[in-house]
């Protein structure tokens, strides 16, 4: 009976990381069917000077810059901001940062962004600012989510047994939440690479610089190059954080 159960926990281990597998294994056939297509195809020196593997190596650098950087920057504000609006005495202020929060998620995008270039200067540090207000949302929402769907129940035991508020939040309800919070962590970063193209219309950097030039010099292979490369970073960042997620959630979670 014990070694059936094992293989059962076995076999259900490998389910859920076949889909992961199959993710991973889709991105990269797609990464090296453009490789082969951009190696194969009859490119005119400006598309060769573009698509260049210094070139894109330099463009993928910028734009995991700005993805990563605003990620973190996020994460320090998003994360904390949540736990302190689940407080008692800080409830009644969810709704107004809520709102305020928002105004980065019903903003156009582009509009955000050229907005803050034309206050800030354009530049690198326009861009990160346009891109934190625009993924602070979801982080935000899901930490507070997370927590407050903990069983009420469980944080009354856990202070029954002496167990400080503190201690209550990082031994019961955080590790509860971490699901939900990750899957909004996830959902920011993916907005945050796709988002991070219209940093080149600021001169932030990033793989937009490929989209916009294909458009103005009329290089369709430009443009499909760096509207799939910047697909497949989003696809990859997600995987990441699908890994990511099923590594941190608690024992015993479906």
């Amino acid at each position: 009976m014990g070694a059936q159960t094992v293989a059962l926990a076995a076999d259900a281990a490998g389910l859920s990381w076949r889909p992961l597998l199959l993710q991973l294994g889709g991105i990269l056939l797609a990464g090296i069917l453009l490789a082969v297509w951009l190696v194969a195809a009859d490119l005119t020196p400006t598309e060769r000077t573009t698509l260049s593997p210094a070139s894109l190596v330099v463009y993928t650098r910028e734009h995991l810059a700005l993805t990563l950087l605003s990620a973190l920057i996020v994460l320090v504000i998003a994360v904390p901001l949540g736990i302190i609006l689940t407080r008692g005495p800080f409830r009644r202020l969810t709704g107004p940062v809520l709102a305020v929060v928002n105004i980065g998620q019903a903003a156009p995008a582009i509009g955000l962004v050229v907005l803050l270039a034309a206050w800030l200067g354009f530049g690198f540090r326009a861009a990160v600012t346009a891109l934190v207000l625009y993924a602070l949302l979801p982080v935000l929402r899901n930490t507070m989510v997370g927590i407050n769907q903990v069983d009420s129940r469980l944080v009354e035991a856990g202070r029954g047994m002496g167990m400080s508020a503190l201690s209550v939040l990082l031994r019961v309800e955080l590790p509860l939440a971490v699901p939900i919070m990750l899957a909004g962590i996830r959902t920011a970063l993916v907005l945050l690479v796709g988002t991070a193209a219209l940093a080149t219309f600021i001169n932030g950097g990033g793989l937009g610089i490929l989209i916009t030039t294909g458009v103005n010099l009329n290089l369709p292979r430009v443009l499909v190059a760096g509207a799939v490369i910047v697909a497949l970073l989003a696809l990859l960042i997600d995987w990441v954080g699908r890994v990511v997620e099923h590594l941190a959630r608690p024992k015993g979670l479906s």
